[in-house]
C-alpha cells in the first residue's frame, strides 16, 4: 500500500498531510517536510518508547532534542506549556529551530501552542500517533491548553509545516482509543458527505480490525474534508465551525465530567447524538436517522448517553464555547445526514428541555 497525500492551503501557504505505512523512518520525507537542523520532541514516555527509534531513523543526522509530557488530557496545561520552553531553552534553541510533536491530540496540540509562542513562533511539524489526531486535531492549526472552567480556552492558531500519519503506530492504539478516534470519522460524514457515512457502516468492523487499506481510506477521507474546509476558513470565521458538531456538547461533558474520565471522542459521541436529538426535536432531523446515528455509535463501541451533571450546569459549561457570541450559544446542528448548520436559530426552551431530558433535570 503506498503512502498518500493531499495538500492544506492557508492563509500564509500550503503543507502536506501524507498517510501511509512505515513513514516514520523515511528520512527523504522528513528531509523534505523539516530542513530545520535542530529539533525538540515532545512525546509522552510510552509513545517515545514505542516509536522514538523509527522516529530517530526518519530525522537522520540532526540536533534532536527530546522533551516527555504527562499522558492524558489533565496534564495539557499552562504547567506542561512551561516545562515544553524551559526544555527549549534549555536546548539552547533559537528560532532556526523546529518543534516535533510525535504522539496523540494532547501532545500536539501543547507542542503546536508552544511553538506558536516560542521566540515568537517557531515551525513545527505534527506527527500523530492516534486516530484521532490523525483524522481532525493535527489538522487545521488550532493549538491551545486547557483551562480549569473549560476546554482549549487558551490557544492559537499556528499551522503546521507538515502532518505525518504513519498508520503502523494504530497497531498499538488501546481499543478504547481507536474507537474514541472513530468519533471524528463519523462526524464527517454527518457534516456533509452522506456516501462516507454509508461507507464507514458498510465497513466500520474492517476500520475496528485494523485493517490498513480501510484506515488509510478513513484517514484521507476525513482530512481532505478538513483540509477543503480549513483552507475556505481557516480562522473559523464561518464554516469551519462545522467541524465542532458534537463539541459543544462534548467540551461540557469533558470539563464537568473531569479531564481524563471522559475521552474526547467518548464525548464528542455523546454531544454528536445530543445535537442530533435536538435536530430531530425541532423537525429537522428524521427520528429514523437520529436512530441511524445511535446505531453506528452502538456498533463502535461509543457511548451515546450524558453524563447526569444537570441542565444548569450543561449551560454554565456550554456557555463558554468559542462560537458563543452575544451571549447567545451556536449550536452546529443536522439538517439532514450530510448537512450541518452553526446557529443560534433555535428557541431556548428546546435546549433546555434537552438538557433536562437527557442529562438529569435541572439541577
Amino acid at each position: 500500500m503506498n503512502p498518500a497525500r493531499l495538500e492544506v492551503t492557508h492563509g500564509l501557504g500550503c503543507y502536506p498531510i501524507v498517510v501511509g505505512s512505515g513513514l516514520l523512518s523515511r528520512p527523504g520525507l522528513f528531509s523534505e517536510l523539516l530542513p530545520a537542523s535542530n529539533l525538540l520532541v515532545v512525546s509522552h514516555p510510552s509513545i517515545q518508547t514505542l516509536w522514538g527509534d523509527r522516529l530517530k531513523a526518519g530525522l537522520g543526522d540532526r540536533h534532536v532534542h527530546y522533551h516527555s509530557v504527562p499522558e492524558g488530557e489533565q496534564h495539557k496545561t499552562l504547567a506542561s506549556l512551561e516545562g515544553i520552553f524551559d526544555a527549549a531553552v534549555s536546548a539552547g534553541l533559537n528560532r532556526d529551530c523546529a518543534f516535533v510533536a510525535l504522539g496523540g491530540g494532547v501532545v500536539g496540540d501543547i507542542t503546536g501552542f508552544a511553538a506558536a509562542c516560542y521566540q515568537r513562533g517557531v515551525s513545527f511539524l505534527q506527527v500523530p500517533t492516534t486516530l484521532l489526531a490523525q483524522v481532525d486535531s493535527s489538522v487545521g492549526g488550532k493549538t491551545a491548553v486547557d483551562h480549569p472552567g473549560g476546554k482549549n480556552l487558551i490557544g492559537a492558531f499556528h499551522q503546521p509545516v507538515g502532518v505525518v500519519a504513519d498508520t503502523d503506530t494504530l497497531g498499538t492504539l488501546p481499543d478504547r482509543e481507536l474507537r474514541a478516534g472513530l468519533a471524528e470519522v463519523i462526524k464527517y460524514g454527518l457534516i456533509m458527505d452522506a456516501d462516507f457515512l454509508d461507507w464507514l457502516e458498510a465497513h466500520l468492523e474492517d476500520l475496528l480490525d485494523r485493517s490498513p487499506e480501510a484506515l488509510q481510506h478513513a484517514i484521507l477521507t476525513s482530512c481532505r474534508h478538513k483540509a477543503a474546509i480549513v483552507g475556505r476558513d481557516e480562522r473559523e470565521s464561518g464554516e469551519r465551525a462545522l467541524l465542532n458538531l458534537g463539541h459543544t456538547f462534548g467540551h461540557a461533558i469533558e470539563t464537568g465530567g473531569g479531564y481524563g474520565e471522559w475521552l474526547h471522542g467518548e464525548a464528542v459521541a455523546v454531544g454528536m447524538v445530543m445535537a442530533a436529538e435536538l435536530s430531530a426535536r425541532l423537525g429537522w432531523l428524521a427520528p429514523s436517522e437520529l436512530g441511524r446515528l445511535r446505531e453506528l455509535l452502538s456498533r463502535a463501541g461509543l457511548p451515546r448517553d450524558p453524563p447526569r451533571l444537570g441542565a444548569a450546569r450543561m449551560l454554565e459549561l456550554m456557555a463558554l464555547d468559542k462560537k458563543v457570541l452575544g451571549g447567545r450559544i451556536r449550536l452546529v446542528l443536522l439538517r439532514r445526514i450530510g448537512q450541518a448548520t452553526c446557529t443560534a436559530d433555535y428557541p431556548d426552551d428546546a435546549l433546555r428541555g434537552l438538557l433536562e431530558d437527557l442529562t438529569g433535570g435541572r439541577g
